[in-house]
This record gives C-alpha cells, structure tokens and sequence, in this order.
C-alpha cells in the first residue's frame, strides 16, 4: 500500500454507537500489548475493494502463541474474556460488545502464522492506525465459508478483480495443498463472473488446478467415504455424518453458537 495509510470513515460500517469507543479503544490498546496483530473482515473488503457493508464487531487475527497474550492483556484491564473453541478462536467482551481473537481458519486448520504478516497494509480506523490482512491471506480466511447463511464467495471474487497483482498465487496454493479444489471452485467462480476478466487470474495456476483434477480423475475411489462437506458448513452436512456413514474430515462440534455464554 501507499506509505500513507488510508483513512476510513468508520461511521460507513455502521457501527452501533455505544460501540464506537470499545472499538476504538480495543484497537488502542491492541497496539499498546505489542502483540502483533491483524484487522480483517469488512473493514479489509472495504480497503481492497471500496466496498462498505454494515458490521457489529472486530475481527482480529493473530498468530496461536499470541492469543493467549491477547486474551491475557485484556483481561488484565478488566475486559471479560473467553476462549469460545480452544482450535480458533477467543473473544474479548465489554457489556454486550465484542471483538474476536481469531488464529487458525477453523474447519480447515490453516493456522496463522508470520507469513500472514509479510506484506504491511495500514489503514487508520476509529482514530488508531492498524494493519489488515493482506490480499492474500483475506482470500485464504475467507476460502471455507460457504454455508446456507453465509457464503463469502463475491469477497473474494472482488479482492481478485480489484487487487490481482497484490495477490501472492503461489502462497495461495501452498497454503491450500490438500484443498486445491476449493481454490479451483474460487477460480471458476471468478472466471463465470467476470469472463472479460478471465486473464486476471495467472494462466499457469489454472493449468495447474486443471492438470491436477485429470491426474485425479484417473484414480480409484477411496476405501474409505469421507465427506468434506463440513470444511465448507459445519451445519449442512451433519446429516451425512450422523445418518449415513460418511467419516468426518472436520473436529467441529455438531451444534455451534458463537454468543455469548449466559
């Protein structure tokens, strides 16, 4: 990005107003423990793409070791703090309000680490001036959310047509090394909404995508009926689990809510 960090007016995210001040001071303070750290979410859409949506928290990535130091340093300054699944995620509270520690992508178990914190992209935001996850690593945390109530698909289709140069393909696909395909749907994605803008994506990554799904076509069935349906929607194929004797790829629980324990 530009030695400049870019300014964003945090009114557009609509933010519940009595929010404002724990955003901003969580940011604060953020900075203050030392522990790197990375805004992503909407905030980060809106800086690689100029789109604006609402939202109602923070998400803030981090490595696994810093999690812990995180959660920690809030603690100490009186902030009620919660490790909601010990595999991904904490929360730090303040009366009704939150921001989520987040440090591997969750049903994937593609972990954060310093890779995530290479490239250096600042934005100012609630006054503090903070680092977001760069292009690549966006696209990657935002791979394995396809689900019936979310599906993050059109994140990434627009982080591809507005930044593809700022994207790093060969990192993406190492990250993804057993999930290849899930890029591959990504890809044809892209390519179906935007056919002018096919050339976008390299061709070799999509030769490659290509080569490897006819090496796979020409291999037997695996002994074993595995479903990889709840790598992409933790709640969507249960069924396939519990009912029809499929093995399980993912270690999510059959009921999950992210709120706030009463």
């Amino acid at each position: 990005m530009d030695d400049q960090p870019q300014i964003l007016d945090a009114s557009i995210f609509e933010p519940p107003p009595d929010a404002v001040e724990f955003y901003s001071k969580s940011l604060d303070l953020l900075n203050e423990s030392g522990v790197p750290f990375l805004l992503s979410g909407t905030y980060a859409l809106s800086c690689f793409t100029g789109i604006v949506r609402p939202t109602k928290d923070l998400d803030v990535f981090c490595k696994a070791s810093d999690a812990p130091r995180i959660l920690a340093f809030f603690k100490a300054r009186g902030h009620v703090i919660e490790v909601e699944d010990e595999r991904w995620i904490g929360k730090v509270w303040d009366g009704p309000h939150f921001f989520d520690v987040i440090y591997n992508i969750s049903t994937a178990s593609i972990a954060i680490t310093d890779e995530w914190f290479k490239e250096v992209y600042e934005v100012e935001v609630y006054g503090t001036t903070v680092r977001i996850t760069p292009p690549t690593e966006f696209i990657l945390s935002k791979m394995f959310l396809q689900d019936r109530y979310r599906y993050d698909g059109a994140d990434i289709a627009h982080v591809i047509l507005k930044k593809p140069d700022q994207i790093d393909w060969k990192r993406l696909l190492n990250a993804v090394e057993l999930y290849w395909e899930v890029l591959l749907i990504h890809v044809l994605n892209f390519r179906f909404i935007y056919p002018t803008e096919r050339n976008l994506i390299p061709r070799w990554l999509f030769d490659e995508l290509l080569d490897r799904l006819h090496a796979q076509a020409e291999l037997p069935a695996a002994n074993i009926r595995v479903c990889r349906g709840r790598l992409l929607s933790p709640r969507d194929y249960v069924t396939d689990i519990s009912e029809w004797g499929f093995a399980d790829v993912v270690g999510k629980g059959i009921e999950e809510k992210h709120e706030r324990k009463t």
